[in-house]
């Protein structure tokens, strides 16, 4: 039986998204220092599914973890696997800022799912709380013309993936447990990446297992917030506030590797601020139907 809708809870546990995604990011980027990324998703797959027995145990042991939609699982995990690699290789390829910024395409491709296949409403705060946070992105990014990079194009295709991924996981919460979305991600990754990872593994430096570690624990524990979050509200309600991460990013750039935090920053952040507390208000009267 699913919760009542609570935007307040919605957000309290995306608030645990965005700081685990926050550290993956910044962790992932070291490991790929040293380690090809199809090492890198199986250590973190497989560490995950270790990582995630407690809270098995918590919500009710291994028979929470049974599924009658084995195959929404697969066809999910595999466009989010193929998606979370393109996202690494393009942390090889071009600045972290980037990577996430146009990442955050994504709540684009999410709201249109989430209201052409699953029956989501489209109010007038949830677009603007969409168009704000774009805007707030594009303020931040400042896209240059010219050429461009095939780490910008694998990062809008990861970005497309995962806007995929997550409109199937919403789905998937109607009729499954949220710890077992997070357990079947990692057991059919895990398969998926084995013989790619064994092929190219290379043995970690004792800085970089520990920057593993942190990836896997937090890239087990973010999805299953973000899982936990679609229980208590529609997914164009808790996509955009994942637009928090574009400032959270750069801060910790500032921070860690001392990126200056310029105006243009300040004002993007402020509009996807603006945008993530509109999105907070009560649904209007009136709502708009798309995909009808």
């Amino acid at each position: 039986m699913n919760p009542a809708p609570s935007k307040s809870r919605a957000a309290l546990w995306m608030a645990g998204w965005l700081g685990l995604m926050l550290v993956m990011a910044v962790a992932g980027r070291e490991s790929t220092r040293e380690l090809n990324v199809f090492q890198i998703m199986e250590v973190r797959t497989v560490l995950g599914i270790v990582l995630l027995y407690p809270l098995i145990r918590l919500y009710g042991g291994f028979a929470t973890l049974k599924t009658s939609r084995p195959l929404a699982h697969l066809a999910r995990n595999l466009i989010h696997y193929a998606a979370q690699l393109g996202w690494f290789f393009s942390l090889t390829l071009i600045p972290l800022g980037q990577v996430v910024s146009i990442e955050f395409t994504m709540p684009i491709w999410t709201a249109i799912l989430a209201a052409s296949f699953l029956g989501e409403r489209m109010t007038i705060w949830k677009i603007t709380a969409i168009a704000l946070g774009l805007v707030g992105v594009l303020v931040i990014v400042r896209p240059a013309t010219g050429e461009i990079n095939p780490g910008q194009l694998i990062a809008f295709a990861a970005a497309v993936g995962f806007g995929t991924s997550v409109a199937m996981m919403k789905s998937l919460t109607r009729t499954e447990a949220a710890v077992a979305i997070v357990f079947w991600m990692m057991v059919i990754q895990s398969v998926a990446g084995l013989l790619p990872s064994l092929y190219v593994w290379k043995w970690p430096s004792l800085y970089i297992w520990l920057c593993l570690i942190m990836v896997a624990i937090s890239g087990t524990f973010s999805h299953f917030c973000m899982a936990r979050a679609m229980l208590y509200a529609d997914a164009t309600i808790v996509l955009p506030m994942d637009f928090l991460r574009v400032p959270l990013t750069a801060a910790a750039g500032w921070l860690i590797y001392s990126e200056q935090l310029d105006m243009f920053t300040v004002l993007g952040a402020a509009l996807i601020l603006t945008g993530n507390l509109l999105n907070l208000k009560p649904s209007a009267a009136r709502l708009v139907r798309v995909g009808s």
